[in-house]
């Protein structure tokens, strides 16, 4: 069987390398693709093919996929998470030493001085005044979201001799484990802010964290405060941002998102979303994302979905595979059954599993599993897609 890959953006030959062109066909002017593959796209208000069975993003955030109208289909989308994280974690230990220093404005300044060596070194002595920072041992940091970027951020400051915190309630084990034990676990957003030298925001931007940090959570901060969003844009309320710069409230802001309204202040710093920018971290994602693919279309396996649970079963010899989509509701896996024997179908192995509303079943039968079949299947009231491997 070939499966053809449909691209929306430059992927990394890296990833692409992963997908053979004995069994792949990959390109962007694909019409009936099994899969879409993309970085920063966006599907919103786009009619995809009713032939895509899975879609897979080359970075962690997937708020440019509409999630919820491909659950519906039963549709995984995929992400990278961690594939990224080292870069990103750079960008941000780096965004704390502009905070602390002000190192671009006093850049900026150097760059402009004239006049000869003489009147360089005077003006520099009698402008660097104005650019006394501080130092980060010691100071407090307050991370808010502890997944693989989150966790190598705090890792990070603990080993530049800083405070931290951490802020997570729904922080995975895996996580947990790989976070340094000298970060104190916060479970009050609104303490947490009141203690922070600087404050950096490292979780997805979903409906629930929209506005995370707003005019309330401002306000909690320490006048001498510092806000670093490297996450996305919206997390921050930027209007909020904007009247607390003006009041002297927050001391700076330093983020990945330019804005007409943040551009040109003095107290705040922006990127042009430079967070996953490297070639190592565009190949991680590209790799990992393309492996997922991958495995979901040879096997019906499910690794880093953000919306279906993860799934791996063992194939076993002389059998072939359902992998069924579906509501998460009684029964489902009684059905499917009832339907296989009745029509002659030996049950080898079977995994179901479930996240929130959804659900996911992979079937492995003795023999080979009829059309008709997944016709069948598809019939069941609840069965979002079903496909035969």
């Amino acid at each position: 069987m070939t499966f053809q890959i449909k691209t929306l953006n430059a992927i990394s030959k890296v990833g692409l390398n992963r997908l053979p062109d004995t069994t792949y066909t990959v390109g962007n002017d694909i019409e009936s693709p099994d899969a879409i593959l993309l970085r920063s796209a966006s599907l919103h208000g786009v009619e995809i093919p009713s032939s895509v069975l899975a879609v897979a993003r080359a970075g962690a955030g997937t708020n440019n996929i509409p999630i919820a109208e491909y659950s519906a289909k039963g549709i995984p989308v995929f992400n990278t998470p961690g594939a990224n994280a080292n870069a990103v974690k750079e960008l941000v230990v780096a965004a704390l030493f502009l905070a602390a220093r002000n190192i671009i404005p006093a850049a900026s300044f150097a760059h402009r001085l004239d006049g000869d060596a003489g009147e360089m070194d005077k003006a520099v002595e009698a402008g660097k005044k104005q650019f006394v920072g501080f130092e980060l041992p010691g100071r407090t940091l307050a991370v808010i979201g502890l997944g693989a970027i989150g966790v190598e951020v705090a890792n990070a400051a603990v080993a530049l001799g800083m405070k931290v915190m951490g802020y997570d309630p729904a922080i995975t084990i895996e996580h947990a484990w790989n976070l340094s034990s000298k970060v104190e676990r916060v479970t009050n957003l609104e303490a947490m802010l009141k203690r922070a030298d600087i404050v950096t925001i490292h979780v997805p931007l979903v409906d629930g964290t929209r506005g995370l940090i707003g005019a309330e959570q401002l306000k909690a901060m320490r006048k001498s405060a510092v806000l670093v969003n490297f996450a996305r844009g919206p997390i921050v309320d930027q209007a909020a941002v904007v009247e607390a710069l003006e009041s002297g409230s927050l001391r700076g802001y330093v983020c990945d998102f330019p804005t007409p309204e943040l551009n040109k202040r003095p107290n705040v710093v922006t990127l042009p979303h430079l967070g996953a920018s490297t070639n190592e971290a565009e190949e991680n994602c590209a790799y990992m994302a393309a492996e997922e693919l991958k495995a979901y279309l040879e096997d019906g396996t499910i690794t880093n979905s953000v919306n279906f649970p993860n799934a791996e079963l063992a194939r076993a010899e002389g059998t072939q595979r359902l992998a069924i989509a579906n509501s998460n509701v009684p029964n489902m896996v009684g059905q499917i059954s009832t339907l296989l024997a009745e029509s002659g179908l030996n049950i080898a192995d079977l995994l179901n599993k479930s996240r929130g509303d959804l659900a996911y079943t992979l079937v492995d039968v003795d023999g080979e599993i009829p059309a008709s079949v997944v016709t069948k299947i598809l019939a069941i009231d609840g069965v979002l897609s079903a496909r035969a491997i």
